[in-house]
């Protein structure tokens, strides 16, 4: 028996790890990393960050919120249903094999596998599939205010993530402005992986792995159901800078997701609330992501070339552009005492004094600073610096 209990146990952490949604977004994560670095390259011939950066960070920076959000759901007793898990998994796979990330939010899924049921209890009331049918689906009951809740609190957890780790990894590249010139862009474009434990009610797991843990409240058993979970962001940046534009989307997105939790919440007292709470957090995400993508496109170029001097578009991490606190969309004015317009003047004057860096520069504010670094034999001969050019 025990042999028995222990193959399960390890036939279940297997299914766990090959899960679609597992596989699929490490592949994804490589592909973003994969584009980004051409994107990059194909503008300034170097790469900012490493190619398997993304995939590196699609665990790294979410384990902790997943955790949390774990404790959370299953603390307070939120409980799904098995093909609700199914739906909302497939409807993210099919978010990240399209690669258009600005869908990949948990509130379409939620909401899509939610209302997905629903239209599956009005036209496929003959199905079952191992003594599970439609009907045995309360979306009136304990599903209207476990979903939104779930949904607001991914929400949530969504905001925190891009507030926090989606401005140091953008990436810039070059394109051209109304006038002919070429400007510096930025683009974000994330995957996040949660491994979530969710509430599932009834004898559905135990039907499939016969020794997966249960326990029993009243008459009814529930199960623990590990499931990866998704959270994509992406995001062009233009008219302002990356460290100011995400975190203020990442606030808004929290905003949302309070709304949701809490308009969720009154579903306790009517369920139809619940169905309401889901169409707010899609609808706000919605209107979120058109919003800022017209503000975007109809601003001028935060980061554009100017007459005054030289424009930063990028640091390389470790390179002593970094070191000297440089920041995208300032100006380079001097360099060691020479004026500077372009790359190669910047780079010629830099050459001047090939021991020590003096740098005159125009912050976002326009404030003039002066800066200076010594410089080594191993650190970057253009101080590690992406400029538009």
């Amino acid at each position: 028996m025990s042999e028995q209990v222990l193959m399960d146990l390890l036939q279940a952490i297997a299914l766990f790890f090959l899960n679609p949604v597992w596989l699929i977004a490490i592949v994804a994560a490589v592909g973003l990393g994969y584009f980004r670095v051409k994107r990059e390259r194909r503008s300034f011939l170097v790469r900012l960050h490493p190619g398997l950066t993304e995939m590196r960070r699609l665990l790294a920076e979410s384990w902790l919120p997943a955790l949390i959000l774990s404790i959370v759901i299953s603390g307070i007793g939120l409980t799904v249903d098995i093909i609700w898990i199914a739906l909302f998994s497939a409807v993210a796979i099919l978010s990240m094999i399209s690669f258009y990330y600005q869908t990949a939010s948990p509130i379409y899924f939620a909401a899509i596998a939610f209302f997905g049921l629903y239209a599956f209890q009005q036209w496929g009331t003959d199905f079952a599939y191992r003594g599970w049918t439609p009907a045995d689906v309360d979306l009136f009951g304990d599903m209207a205010l476990a979903v939104p809740v779930i949904a607001g609190l991914f929400l949530i957890v969504e905001g925190f993530l891009v507030r926090r780790h989606t401005a140091a990894y953008a990436s810039p590249f070059l394109t051209k402005t109304n006038r002919g010139l070429r400007a510096a862009a930025y683009k974000s474009k994330r995957l996040w992986l949660l491994p979530i434990v969710f509430l599932v009610p009834g004898e559905f797991l135990s039907g499939i792995a016969p020794y997966w843990p249960q326990f029993t409240l009243g008459a009814t058993a529930f199960s623990f159901l590990p499931v990866p979970v998704v959270i994509g962001f992406s995001q062009v940046a233009r008219a302002s800078f990356p460290d100011i534009l995400f975190p203020k989307i990442g606030q808004a997105l929290t905003s949302i997701g309070v709304v949701v939790v809490v308009v969720g919440a009154f579903a306790w007292w009517m369920p139809i609330l619940g169905w309401a709470a889901l169409l707010i957090g899609v609808v706000g995400r919605v209107m979120l992501s058109i919003l800022v993508a017209v503000r975007e496109r109809k601003g001028g170029f935060a980061a554009a070339p100017q007459s005054a001097g030289v424009i930063i578009a990028g640091i390389l991490p470790d390179s002593p552009g970094e070191k000297l606190g440089l920041v995208p969309g300032e100006c380079i004015r001097k360099v060691n005492g020479i004026k500077v317009s372009n790359e190669k003047e910047l780079y010629d004057a830099i050459q001047v004094n090939a021991a020590h860096c003096r740098l005159q520069v125009i912050g976002r504010d326009g404030e003039v600073r002066l800066m200076q670094q010594v410089l080594y034999r191993h650190d970057h001969h253009r101080l590690g610096l992406l400029v538009v050019r």
